[in-house]
């Protein structure tokens, strides 16, 4: 089994280190991150409900991909290789803004991130893969908030936390 690690980074986004990725999230220590948020041309969001089998957050809708670079490897590098290894697409994307943030989970662990969130757009039906995502589906942006406040134990920690930085700084509106 390949043994995954995470870049650990300050709360200036450099490099101090890195650690395997179970323990920096069992140890809650600060690592680098990323959210892709995926619009179509209708303002459609495409959500996913993540594989209900996964080392934390499983079954619960999130964006439409997260995950964390690799050493050597650029965010938005990394970006293009997990968009394709979960959701079976890529997508030109760009960067609009990064967050700190910290989570208690389930399992035990705790994600401590500074996530970098990039956006992009995508028309096409996803070929997911079914050890990453048990569900997919693009929603509008007005039901998605709605259902996020009626149901918000359904849905990713950092994903809702993603949701409201971008309302706070207009993200939603620049797109």
């Amino acid at each position: 089994m390949n043994i995954e690690e995470v870049i650990l980074v300050n709360t200036y986004d450099e490099e101090i280190g890195t650690m395997e990725k179970m323990q920096a999230h069992e140890k809650a220590l600060l690592h680098r991150a990323f959210s892709v948020f995926v619009i179509n041309q209708k303002g459609g969001m495409l959500i996913h409900r993540r594989a209900l089998e996964k080392y934390h957050s499983g079954g619960l809708w999130t964006n439409a991909c997260c995950s964390h670079p690799r050493k050597g490897e650029t965010t938005e590098e990394a970006v293009h290789r997990r968009l394709m290894e979960e959701m079976g697409f890529d997508c030109p994307v760009s960067e609009r803004f990064s967050f700190i943030y910290k989570a208690e989970l389930d399992q035990g662990l705790t994600e401590y991130e500074f996530d970098h969130v990039f956006f992009g757009s995508f028309d096409g039906t996803p070929r997911v893969n079914p050890d990453e995502v048990c569900d997919w589906k693009y929603i509008s942006i007005k039901d998605l908030k709605q259902d996020i406040k009626t149901n918000p134990d359904n849905y990713t920690e950092w994903f809702k936390i993603a949701l409201d930085k971008m309302d706070t700084n207009n993200i939603l509106i620049k797109l």
